[in-house]
């Protein structure tokens, strides 16, 4: 008797401590979330503080303040350096109760933050870092990129121009993970579409002078000069590619990854003839040109947004959505991008579309061409859509997936 009376006495007391948890878990209705980016240098423009008040739209835009909830929004500058990132991360979680990281420009930086919110139980909300091993050998459950990848840019660009018949290549690649990534995939593409890679010479990042590497390209003979970089790297590159002559010879430039605000920064009149891939662009339809417009009319030097900074204010949307549903923060990293791979995904600017167990955020894409200055009508009126890459073959197929969660 004394036994039966101990068990349903400990039983009570569980299920007393169950509901009490739950209870506070339920009243829980705060969130930090630190913007992470480049705030002053090569990636400022397409991230910087125009991303951290992207954040700021998707925090009002959500609901959650009207309905009781405090959403503190930091920001930080990694500097371009992994070690600087994750210090910064790592003082914001232990310090400040940060539960979500997001943006993170340079892959470097990306890659070494996710395995830091991995062992903090934290959220990393990758839009910035662009190398397809976030959601493929490196993912892990804390970690999701929304907006692209590398193989999201190499299917796209890579493949196009080496079907138009630019089937040999030379690489001008950045020195560090994402230029790497980029490298490999586009690489890949094009062998498999049938055109080969001559050679390929890498260079540091946020070089002023390209000079010698655009004279190794040049003697390459190739038909296509891929310009893995990225931000003011890649705008560099072009203007001294100009410069040089390459196009006007017979060579094409491929910017693999080339941003809004890098064609603004080059104008029509150099970048015009560009062909790149993105899944975002401000003029697409109505509810990507209502939202930039907002955008606009309160960023630095009323710049339209890039891919980027769209991707954050969608992620951090959907991120506060999964918060919403679970009917309170548990802090609990995993456990809320569980939610978000569970509810559907659904904002204005990438529109509908699963979150994969991998971490990755299935969207179309997009073959840009930009706008010789003729053809603009108008101030960010850049690039006329060439061809629309479906969803499923924008990101890596789940059976040739290295992610460990991914199950096969």
């Amino acid at each position: 008797m004394t036994t039966t009376f101990a068990r349903r006495s400990a039983a009570f007391l569980a299920c007393a401590a169950f509901g009490f948890a739950t209870s506070a878990y339920a009243q829980d209705k705060t969130a930090t979330i630190g913007v992470l980016n480049d705030m002053s240098s090569l990636y400022a423009d397409i991230g910087g503080p125009n991303a951290v008040m992207a954040v700021k739209m998707a925090v009002e835009d959500s609901g959650l303040l009207a309905k009781g909830w405090k959403i503190e929004v930091l920001s930080g500058d990694h500097q371009n350096k992994p070690d600087v990132g994750v210090n910064i991360a790592r003082q914001w979680i232990d310090t400040q109760k940060v539960d979500a990281i997001a943006d993170t420009p340079n892959s470097g930086v990306a890659l070494a933050v996710s395995n830091l919110v991995k062992e903090k139980n934290a959220i990393l909300l990758n839009n910035g870092g662009a190398s397809a091993d976030l959601t493929g050998k490196a993912c892990n459950a804390n970690t999701i990129s929304y907006s692209y990848d590398t193989y999201m840019l190499a299917t796209g660009t890579g493949k196009a121009l080496t079907k138009a018949g630019g089937d040999t290549w030379f690489f001008l690649t950045a020195d560090y993970a994402f230029g790497a990534a980029l490298e490999r995939d586009t690489s890949a593409v094009v062998t498999a579409t049938g055109g080969k890679v001559l050679g390929g010479v890498k260079h540091p990042l946020n070089t002023s002078d390209f000079s010698s590497f655009l004279l190794q390209a040049q003697n390459s003979k190739a038909k296509i000069v891929g310009l893995a970089n990225a931000g003011g790297d890649t705008t560099n590159s072009i203007k001294q590619a100009a410069e040089f002559g390459i196009v006007e010879r017979g060579q094409k430039l491929a910017a693999l990854l080339l941003f809004i605000n890098d064609v603004h920064s080059l104008g029509l009149k150099t970048a015009h003839g560009l062909t790149f891939t993105e899944s975002f662009y401000w003029d697409l339809n109505d509810g990507t040109r209502a939202w930039s417009k907002r955008f606009q009319e309160k960023a630095t030097n009323k710049a339209m947004p890039s891919m980027t900074q769209a991707g954050n204010y969608a992620a951090v949307l959907h991120y506060l959505k999964a918060l919403e549903a679970l009917g309170g923060n548990p802090h609990d990293g995993a456990k809320v991008v569980a939610k978000m791979k569970e509810i559907p995904t659904d904002d204005p600017l990438f529109g509908k579309g699963p979150l994969r167990e991998d971490g990755r955020r299935i969207i179309p894409a997009y073959l840009f061409e930009v706008k010789k200055p003729e053809e603009s009508k108008g101030p960010w009126d850049y690039y006329k859509l060439v061809a629309t890459i479906p969803a499923e073959d924008a990101a890596k197929p789940l059976k040739d997936s290295e992610c460990p969660l991914v199950k096969k």
